[in-house]
């Protein structure tokens, strides 16, 4: 299978991450169904993606009609087997929860045919332990894609011990018919970019537990320093502070105390101080 036979895809989880892929694949010219557990949320995906097609004709980045053209090939569905119906590829974005994840491929595999090409967005999960359970691995690997998804130029591949070259090749291709930039690495926990990623946020989030400088200056100075387009802290309220502390003790766990959370962010876990999508994180979103 080529990258160009890629015509309809299903993306699982149709929060931040979900319909940021859905929208890149129908940009790319695919049929994609978008999949959640209920509707609220389906639609809330939905909405998310008429707002990022409306920004991208406001900036002058696509012709009203080709946006149009990108939401009209974008539909939602709640059940699960409808939505990987007839699919060449199925992409899962849903909570960070390795047995949450088996279970949705377990019924993925059921439900879609057997050429589909089958893709976690895992951040730090091991590849080979979503795929332990299925009857074909090598149809699957890891695409973890970056927030905003429509801006980010990174893809993350992740090879399993048993994805097949045939797969592989197709997924560079996919990189490149989504205009992205993609890197190929294997699966070790937090591969390269949340590995990296999170050190430097620990980093930083002690800076702050210590007193060391503001949130808002140890930002100013990865950006104007070492020209990072924002800052770890800031990024770290965007992707969500309880996501991080995920990964964090789950790396913490496989690579060592070196990704032990500092207490400072488990403290504004338990209080509720989750980044923008709760208001406050090491920033003020409320406004």
């Amino acid at each position: 299978m080529d990258a160009k036979d890629l015509n309809k895809a299903a993306v699982l989880g149709a929060g931040t991450m979900g319909n940021g892929i859905a929208q890149v694949c129908a940009q790319a010219g695919m049929e994609v169904v978008l999949f959640d557990i209920a509707e609220e949320p389906l639609q809330k995906g939905l909405a998310n993606i008429d707002r990022m097609l409306a920004k991208a004709v406001e900036r002058g980045k696509l012709e009203q009609a080709d946006a149009a053209a990108v939401r009209a090939r974008v539909s939602g569905a709640t059940q699960l087997s409808e939505a990987v119906a007839g699919c060449d590829l199925v992409i899962e974005a849903v909570p960070e929860k390795l047995e949450l994840k088996q279970s949705v491929f377990r019924e993925v595999e059921a439900a879609a045919p057997a050429r589909a090409i089958l893709a976690s967005n895992t951040s730090s999960l091991s590849i080979d332990k979503i795929a332990a359970s299925l009857a074909r691995p090598e149809r699957f690997l890891g695409l973890h894609f970056f927030n905003p998804v429509p801006i980010m130029k990174l893809l993350e591949i992740v090879v399993g011990a048993q994805t097949s070259e045939e797969v592989l090749a197709c997924a560079r291709g996919l990189g490149e018919r989504l205009r992205k930039d993609g890197i190929v690495v294997k699966d070790a926990p937090g591969f390269a970019s949340s590995r990296l990623g999170l050190a430097i946020g620990l980093e930083a989030m002690r800076m702050v537990e210590e007193g060391v400088a503001s949130a808002a200056d140890i930002d100013t100075a990865m950006m104007r320093g070492y020209g990072f387009p924002m800052g770890p802290l800031k990024l770290t309220d965007l992707v969500g502070l309880d996501v991080r502390l995920g990964i964090a003790e789950y790396l913490a766990s496989t690579l060592g105390p070196r990704f032990e959370p500092p207490q400072l962010l488990r403290d504004m876990v338990a209080a509720g101080k989750l980044g923008k999508k709760s208001g406050q994180g090491f920033y003020d979103w409320s406004e």
